[in-house]
């Protein structure tokens, strides 16, 4: 069984995912930012963390698993986000995943000259920021400090054992 204060912290984990996530919906839909496809991927980490976060309240089994699973997740996250922070500062050439847009089989002559002429925004451009900082890094930052709490709760969870 976890302790409450590693309840909470994982209840702030999935807070945080849960209105960063509707955060970047606003600013794409509302606001009119488009992402790219980095900022895209950087989603994906928080869906993953809400849907490990709710498996841990709702099946109360494998908590010890579950919490390195979203270690793993936030790795993964910080170290995207690192990425794109350096092609953002010039640090990494950009990707081909910066410019591929759905290369599935089943595309068109037509679809496939639609993708062509539409504008593909560049991983390199910085469309929003917020207090002068990229949303990327400020991902960093967070995903950081994710892992560190993260990485505590792993610990005392084999210590109480």
């Amino acid at each position: 069984m976890f302790n409450l204060k590693a309840e909470f912290y994982l209840k702030i984990i999935f807070l945080f995912s849960f209105i960063a996530l509707i955060s970047a919906f606003f600013i794409e839909y509302v606001l009119g930012h488009q992402p790219c496809n980095l900022c895209l991927i950087e989603r994906v980490p928080y869906v993953l963390s809400i849907m490990i976060i709710m498996t841990i309240f709702f099946i109360k089994k494998n908590h010890k698993f579950l919490v390195l699973l979203l270690i793993i997740t936030f790795v993964f996250s910080f170290t995207i986000s690192f990425y794109h922070y350096g092609i953002e500062q010039g640090f990494f050439q950009e990707s081909s995943v910066c410019g591929v847009k759905n290369l599935g089989e089943g595309l068109s002559k037509e679809d496939l000259l639609k993708q062509l002429s539409e504008k593909t925004i560049s991983c390199r451009d910085v469309t929003f920021r917020i207090f002068g900082l990229s949303l990327t890094s400020i991902n960093i930052v967070i995903s950081l400090l994710f892992i560190i709490t993260l990485l505590n709760i792993f610990n005392k969870y084999e210590k109480n054992r």
